[in-house]
């Protein structure tokens, strides 16, 4: 699907396409658990506003871009609602790295264990 998009060379797509997938796990997992919050949020905003770029880029030049984001079954297509919810979910993760670490973060009991010693 990245190839859909017309944004960047052949010779890239390809290890985009393997590479991304599970840097979203990852990142993704460390903000849940709580760990790495900062830097993970920081690295999901940036995500979230190419992806967002990538997709406004499609709507604009007219193409038929597929997201993707589910699977080859997934049958939506570039518009500006998605756009908008990634620009949505790019602040959520700026919110995030500015008051990282949260309560519950992990991150946060190890500090304090550590600042104990």
């Amino acid at each position: 699907m990245i190839a859909g998009y017309r944004l960047l060379p052949p010779p890239v797509i390809v290890p985009i396409a393997i590479a991304l997938p599970p840097l979203e796990m990852i990142f993704g997992l460390y903000l849940v658990v709580g760990l790495f919050t900062r830097v993970s949020a920081i690295v999901v905003f940036v995500m979230f506003l190419a992806y967002g770029a990538a997709i406004a880029s499609a709507v604009v030049r007219h193409i038929p871009a597929g997201c993707g984001c589910f699977g080859p079954g997934d049958a939506a297509t570039a518009d500006w609602p998605h756009v908008a919810f990634d620009l949505i979910l790019a602040l959520v993760a700026l919110f995030v790295a500015r008051t990282a670490p949260g309560a519950l973060a992990l991150e946060r009991r190890l500090l304090r264990g550590t600042a104990k010693e």
